[in-house]
């Protein structure tokens, strides 16, 4: 299986510092700073590339437990919130899913958000955190 890389950097104080943070493909380099992680400032955060990571895991691993099932997904969109809390700590994950999926019914489709929400691996990496689907069919 594949091993996937990234890399950052962190100059200076918490506050007053700021770094980068990169992907081994490089299709994302972006700024990160005390206010853009923990309060409105410019640039991105950990909290905001996991969200990315984990919407984009579990729209994948759906659409492969769909296919498996039988069913071929049209699409599927999945945004994710990530919480974080005092401590500071990622205390819930909320993903919200609209899919297009032919023939299937809700049932079926909500077993399938199920599986994917337990089992895709980011969720799984995340297994210490909290994380809410909200998940309909379009």
């Amino acid at each position: 299986m594949a091993i996937r890389n990234a890399s950052a950097v962190w100059n200076g104080t918490l506050k007053e510092g700021s770094g980068t943070m990169k992907l081994g493909s490089g299709a994302f380099e972006g700024a990160f700073s005390h206010a853009s992680r923990f309060a409105e400032g410019t640039g991105s955060n950990p909290e905001e590339l996991i969200g990315a990571a984990h919407a984009g895991c579990f729209s994948m691993f759906l659409s492969a437990l769909l296919t498996k099932a039988g069913y071929t997904p049209t699409e599927i969109r999945t945004s994710a919130r990530v919480h974080l809390t005092d401590g500071p700590t990622i205390s819930l994950i909320e993903l919200d899913t609209e899919a297009e999926v032919p023939n299937v019914d809700d049932k079926v489709f909500q077993e399938n958000v199920s599986a994917a929400k337990q089992n895709c691996p980011v969720s799984k990496a995340l297994a210490s955190v909290e994380i809410k689907v909200n998940a309909k069919l379009v």
